[in-house]
């Protein structure tokens, strides 16, 4: 396996790569190979996500940004991401990493008011849109006092690492 210096401070160490890797898929894609490693895309990607960045802001150390958006989108429309996380809590269960007392929270969230122009058939759309095969009908924004809005609810373990996220409309009462 080919390794290199973890200098980024986030990047993922060389032990949680030896985890992650065999969780992943095989390379399938036909054609050229990308500019840069699996593990430096999957790095450049955790770091969009960690900093907030448009995808073209991930730096040229992890490879060329359109790569790693490619493999996100790809993995993201195949459910990839979905089979990775139990599949990493499993590990993390059986090595005595996660402690099971689960807390929960629940926030407001406030859309613009430009949200609520969504296909009403999306399932006629040509692309799926987030990765989503079938939308649960309670997945939306509702209507409340004080406009759209819709309420995640976040399960977490002691360790403050995320076990389950569920969106619900906010309804007016």
């Amino acid at each position: 396996m080919a390794t290199f210096a973890v200098t980024r401070r986030f990047d993922l160490s060389d032990e949680q790569w030896a985890r992650l890797a065999p969780l992943l898929p095989a390379a399938v894609r036909p054609g050229r190979p990308p500019r840069g490693s699996r593990r430096q895309l999957i790095d450049g990607i955790r770091r969009r996500f960690r900093v907030g960045a448009p995808w073209r802001d991930v730096p040229e150390c992890y490879g060329s940004w359109q790569t790693a958006y490619a493999l996100f989108r790809r993995w993201q429309r195949a459910d990839i991401w979905q089979q990775i996380l139990p599949a990493l809590h499993a590990l993390a269960d059986a090595s005595g990493r996660i402690g099971w007392d689960v807390g929960g929270d629940s926030i407001i969230c406030r859309a613009h008011q430009h949200a609520a122009g969504a296909c009403h058939h999306g399932d006629q759309q040509a692309g799926r849109l987030g990765g989503a095969r079938h939308e649960p009908a309670g997945h939306a924004l509702g209507r409340s006092r004080g406009g759209l809005s819709t309420k995640p609810h976040m399960a977490c373990e002691a360790n403050r690492l995320l076990l389950s996220l569920v969106k619900l409309p906010r309804v007016a009462r």
